[in-house]
C-alpha cells in the first residue's frame, strides 16, 4: 500500500507515540495514582530507567517492528519475531514481565526457538491468568498489513501467542492492532470495528467491555495487569 503523506505521518507516530507514553508512565508503574497532567519523564520505575527511557513494552515493540519491516507477514516472520525477543532478553532487557520472562527463559537454550517458545507459552497459561504483556507491545502490529484486517488479526494473534495464549490476551491484541490499522489508514480510532474479527461467541463480551470503557471513569479499570481492564483503561 502506498501511503499518503498524512498516513505515513500517522504510521510513524505509532511507535513514537508508544515510546513517549511509555516513558511518561515508567516512573509510576505499580505506584500510587497521580493527578491528570502530572506525569513527567523522570525515570526510575521498575528498571530502574533513565529519564525519558521507555520500558520493556516498547523494547519488545521495537523487536516486532524490526522483524516485520522486510515484507509480508508469514511463518518466517514469526520466527524472526521470536528470535528477536530472545536476543533482546539476552542482551538488552531492562525489566521483563513475569510471564514473558518465564517463556523466554525456556526458549533461550532451545535448538528451535519458535516451537520452544510456543510450548512454554502454553505451559505458562495453565494457571488461567490473562496478563497484559502481549497487549502492551501490539500497537506496531497494526502496521503489518494496512490493507488487510484479517491478516492484521492473524499477525496479532500469532505474535501474542508467542508468550500469552489465553483467549482474552489474543482477543485484546486483535482489537487494538486493528484499531491502530484503522487509525493510520482512515484517521479514526474505533475499537468496535475489530470485534467482527473475533469468534462470534466472543463478540458480545467485548462490545459490553467497550461500552463500559466509554461510559465509566478510567479509575474504574484499576487492574491494569489484566489484559481486559488494561485495554478498557487505554
Amino acid at each position: 500500500m502506498r501511503l499518503s503523506p498524512v498516513q505515513a505521518d500517522r504510521a510513524g507516530g505509532v511507535l513514537l507515540g508508544q515510546a513517549i507514553g511509555d516513558a511518561l508512565g515508567v516512573p509510576y508503574e505499580f505506584g500510587p495514582r497521580i493527578a491528570t497532567g502530572q506525569a513527567h519523564m523522570i525515570g526510575g520505575g521498575l528498571g530502574p530507567y533513565a529519564p525519558g527511557e521507555w520500558s520493556d513494552d516498547t523494547q519488545m515493540a521495537v523487536c516486532i517492528a524490526q522483524a516485520t519491516a522486510a515484507g509480508p507477514f508469514e511463518l518466517a516472520t514469526l520466527d524472526a519475531v521470536a528470535a528477536a525477543f530472545v536476543r533482546w532478553a539476552r542482551e538488552g532487557a531492562t525489566d521483563i514481565g513475569m510471564q514473558t520472562s518465564a517463556v523466554l527463559r525456556r526458549a533461550m537454550d532451545a535448538p528451535e526457538i519458535l516451537p520452544a517458545m510456543q510450548a512454554a507459552a502454553l505451559d505458562a497459561a495453565a494457571d488461567g491468568r490473562a496478563g497484559n504483556g502481549a497487549l502492551m507491545r501490539t500497537a506496531i502490529v497494526g502496521l503489518v498489513s494496512l490493507t488487510d484486517p484479517e491478516q492484521t488479526a492473524q499477525a496479532a494473534s500469532d505474535i501474542a501467542q508467542l508468550t500469552h495464549v489465553h483467549h482474552l490476551c489474543v482477543e485484546s491484541t486483535i482489537l487494538w492492532s486493528e484499531a491502530v490499522r484503522l487509525a493510520v489508514v482512515e484517521g479514526r480510532l474505533e475499537l468496535r470495528e475489530g470485534v467482527r474479527l473475533l469468534p462470534e461467541d466472543r463478540r458480545a463480551f467485548w462490545l459490553d467491555a467497550i461500552d463500559d470503557a466509554e461510559t465509566q471513569p478510567p479509575a474504574t479499570f484499576h487492574r491494569n495487569g489484566f489484559t481486559v481492564t488494561a485495554l478498557q483503561a487505554a
